[in-house]
């Protein structure tokens, strides 16, 4: 079961979230406050950032990742798959139900 991560600037992340569940490609979205320093074209920058934590199945996870590249206003977004080993079985069942794709 993939959890997906994603950085965001803070007035896309909330539309970015709500697509991705609205879409059903992820059960959930966790949204958290951060602040990101980073090389970008040969300059350091220090921003404020959301980072997202979408909630995801393996059938549809590639789909997502796909879908944030498409809607996500960074010419180079971060968006990293990390595969959880284990959840509750209520917890997995929950969420096989609440993600969509072709197989269901």
């Amino acid at each position: 079961m993939p959890t997906v991560y994603i950085t965001a600037p803070p007035d896309a992340a909330a539309d970015l979230a709500s697509q991705l569940v609205e879409e059903r490609l992820a059960a959930c979205v966790n949204r958290v406050r951060c602040r990101s320093t980073y090389r970008w074209e040969d300059e350091v920058h220090d921003d404020d950032e959301e980072v997202l934590l979408a909630k995801t199945t393996d059938e549809a996870c590639d789909e997502l990742m796909a879908r944030v590249e498409e809607l996500h206003p960074y010419d180079v977004p971060a968006v990293e798959r990390f595969d959880v080993a284990d959840a509750t079985e209520p917890f997995e069942e929950w969420l096989d139900s609440a993600v969509e794709t072709g197989e269901n």
